[in-house]
This record gives structure tokens, sequence and C-alpha cells, in this order.
């Protein structure tokens, strides 16, 4: 059953001689629960579309359909919503807020959207991603695969359609490498959630279901690796 479907997708920045083409007619769907991968160098257009995929910025044309919704045909405040409550995201360099202990940037995203926090729920994540004994840790305190671990169950905590990670190894040594993305494929097989991950780590891409190549703005490779 497919979740997303990204249609003839353009985002262009600069005009006329100085324009630069980042997302040159992208089109392709995902599966709901699948794992997919997407690999390509350094301006490529990679995190360009991640970031319009998570409603956090738009294209120049193209649609997006996440869980049946038109993503751009929102407002605002209808689009706020949407990226709270239909995306998780996980970056790089974790960004959690400083002030704010282990549990308290898990359930964020909750508390923003004026939820109630499931306790459950958030006993899983703490003990799935191995931070039971830190709860009340800052991130200060934390190791940098701990800082991710954190940044993971802030992006599972909503239970969201999807879950869109940026290079989430790329600031980590290869033990703790490992053990991100295995907890990433935990996380796919376990909630189920549709994982969409861009990295430019090989042996990553290779666990994934599918891997979807850029160059220069477009798909160069679409490959299935299993089902």
């Amino acid at each position: 059953m497919e979740i997303l479907r990204v249609e003839n997708l353009r985002k262009t920045y600069g005009s006329g001689e100085n324009a630069v083409h980042a997302l040159d007619g992208v089109s392709f769907s995902v599966e709901r629960g699948s794992f997919v991968a997407i690999i390509g160098p350094s301006g490529s257009g990679k995190s360009t579309l991640l970031h319009i995929l998570g409603g956090v910025d738009q294209p120049t044309s193209g649609k997006v359909w996440l869980n049946g919704c038109d993503v751009y045909a929102q407002n605002d405040e209808q689009l706020a919503i949407f990226r709270r409550r239909q995306v998780g995201l996980i970056y790089q360099f974790y960004n959690l807020i400083p002030v704010l202990n282990v549990v308290e940037n898990i359930t964020l995203p909750v508390l923003m959207d004026g939820q109630k926090v499931n306790r459950a729920r958030l006993d899983e994540l703490l003990t799935v991603l191995g931070l039971r004994g830190r709860e009340y840790h800052l991130p200060n305190q934390l190791s940098g695969g701990q800082q991710q671990r954190v940044s993971i169950g802030r992006a599972l905590m909503n239970a969201p359609a999807v879950v869109l990670a940026d290079e989430p190894t790329g600031n980590l040594d290869r033990k703790n490498s490992q053990e991100i993305v295995g907890l990433l494929r935990l996380s796919n097989q376990k909630y189920h959630q549709t994982l969409i991950v861009i990295t430019h780590d090989e042996s990553i891409a290779l666990q994934a279901d599918r891997i979807i190549a850029f160059e220069d703005g477009r798909i160069t490779r679409d490959e299935v690796l299993r089902k």
C-alpha cells in the first residue's frame, strides 16, 4: 500500500543564468512500511528532497502526497500540524534541546501538539533505545551515540507516518553507526515505520529494501533489494 507519492518535483534556487536546479523533475512512490535509502554525491539534491518530503521546505513545483494528504495544498497552520503528527525527522547533529533531559526531548513533539504522552510507548522506546538509567540526563551528559538514540526516540514518539533521516550516522564512529542503523531497522520492523534514509555509507544503503540514487537533481537508479 502506497504511503508516499512524489510527482514531477522541482526545486530551483536563483533565476536566469544563476538558477540552480536542486531537484529536476523527480517522481517516485514508496510503499507503507518499507525502508528506502537515498544515495548520491554532495549537492545531488538528496537533502533538498528530504526537507520537501518533511514539509520543511517548499517545492518550486510538483506534488507530494503523504498518507493521503496533498502536503503543499495546506496552509501554514495545517502544515505545522502535519509536520508534528505525520513526520519524524532525524538529523546528523541530533538537534536536541540542551536544557531538556532525555524524556523531555523525546516527548517534546507530543507536548507541542497539545497531546497526552503515551507512557507505555515512552517506556518501550526508552528500553528499546537503551536509554534506561539516563532518562534525566541532559544532552551534554550523553555520548554522541546516546544523543542520536534520543533523536530517534523523539522521531518515533508520535508514531508518524514516515521517518526521514538525513545522514543519521554521519557524526558517529563505526560501532555507533552500526548500532544506530540497527535501531532504525528495528523501528522499521517492530513498529512498521516507513523509513527513508539519506546516506553516503554504502553498507547502510545495502541494509535497505530499496536504493534510490540521485545525481544533479535527478534519479539515476532505483533498485529494489528485497521485498
